[in-house]
């Protein structure tokens, strides 16, 4: 991954309600490396819906975008996959 890249991160969330302190956690620890952050989820008058996405671009050496993986892949109900677009 080269050190100019696009690194997007697509976090899965079941059960929000439950799962959202610990994703907040890690959010937290690694905001430095955070450089935008989008959450959605479905909502309705009446509800909002039980999972989420949240999509975050990340701006991080190799190792500090593992470590936030791994933390995140700690979590119960949590997937992450990633998104890397290289520049030439």
């Amino acid at each position: 991954m080269k050190q100019d890249s696009h690194v997007i991160a697509g976090i899965h969330v079941k059960d929000r309600t439950r799962n959202v302190p610990g994703i907040q956690k890690v959010l937290s620890a690694f905001g430095s490396c955070i450089r935008t952050r989008l959450g959605l989820h479905e909502v309705t008058k009446s509800s909002s819906s039980k999972n989420g996405l949240i999509i975050v671009e990340l701006v991080a050496s190799r190792s500090k975008i593992m470590q936030f993986h791994r933390a995140l892949e700690a979590l119960k109900g949590v997937e992450v996959q990633f998104m890397v677009f290289e520049h030439d």
